[in-house]
């Protein structure tokens, strides 16, 4: 899988976690965005979106979606963002569409609300790491597993008790260690099949164009609800979803 280019948005992050543990990341540089969100917390729970319930799972990259051979699976990384995840949140509401969220572990700390309302409505969690080091395959399994586990522990703690069901390696930056890890934790190593090049800002048309053209390739399409301006990202989904409805897809989870 292609590493995402132009990810300096993480950059101040990725040294300030290292070593960080679950106790000590009490003072977020995300801390001055919480609070944000508008209204009560919505209760989060199990019975809202399955969690992971911590048995063992497949350690291969799943790609596949639950949803059968015209299934497609909803991928939003990166967030949660004050600015972005709620109007990701609200469009998927709309075309009734479920969605996995790959969230840093930083910023679900920062914006426990916005994981319980992730959770409340019906969408999946996916760990993505403490700070988004997609160079992470080149350091020690002592921090890989660190950057997995606290972001694990981070997610959890934000959602209310729901744990993450997938792992997402920046960048794609899986090891063999990573994804024995994640598994072993119940999380399924997650890639994709289309990346649709949101992150860059190419402009919504081209964003649009790449999903339809490389959606052959398989059922699992990236996205981004932080890291900048997403509002080319909306207009795509807003495009895409009735879009991909039209062609006789439905919408799924990726294996587990």
């Amino acid at each position: 899988m292609a590493r995402h280019s132009g990810r300096g948005w993480y950059g101040k992050l990725a040294g300030a976690a290292l070593g960080v543990t679950l106790l000590a990341t009490g003072a977020s540089v995300w801390t001055a965005q919480a609070g944000t969100a508008d209204g009560p917390s919505p209760k989060a729970s199990a019975s809202a979106t399955p969690g992971n319930d911590g048995k063992r799972v497949d350690t291969t990259i799943a790609h596949s979606s639950d949803a059968g051979p015209r299934g497609v699976n909803i991928t939003i990384d990166d967030g949660p963002d004050p600015t972005w995840t709620p109007q990701v949140l609200d469009l998927l509401q709309q075309y009734g569409v479920k969605a996995t969220f790959c969230m840093v572990g930083t910023q679900a700390q920062a914006h426990p609300d916005l994981v319980k309302k992730v959770v409340a409505a019906g969408h999946r969690l996916c760990d993505h790491t403490v700070s988004h080091n997609t160079s992470m395959d080149k350091a020690s399994e002592a921090y890989q597993s660190q950057q997995i586990l606290d972001a694990e522990a981070m997610i959890t703690k934000a959602s209310g008790g729901v744990k993450p069901m997938y792992y997402r390696a920046p960048g794609g930056a899986f090891t063999p260690y990573s994804r024995e890890l994640a598994a072993s934790h119940g999380m399924r190593p997650l890639g994709w099949n289309v990346d649709s090049k949101d992150f860059e800002r190419p402009g919504t048309a081209a964003i649009v164009a790449t999903v339809k053209k490389e959606l052959h390739n398989g059922p699992t399409v990236l996205f981004h609800d932080a890291g900048g301006n997403r509002s080319q990202t909306l207009e795509a989904l807003r495009q895409l979803l009735p879009w991909l409805k039209s062609q006789g897809h439905t919408f799924g989870f990726p294996i587990r």
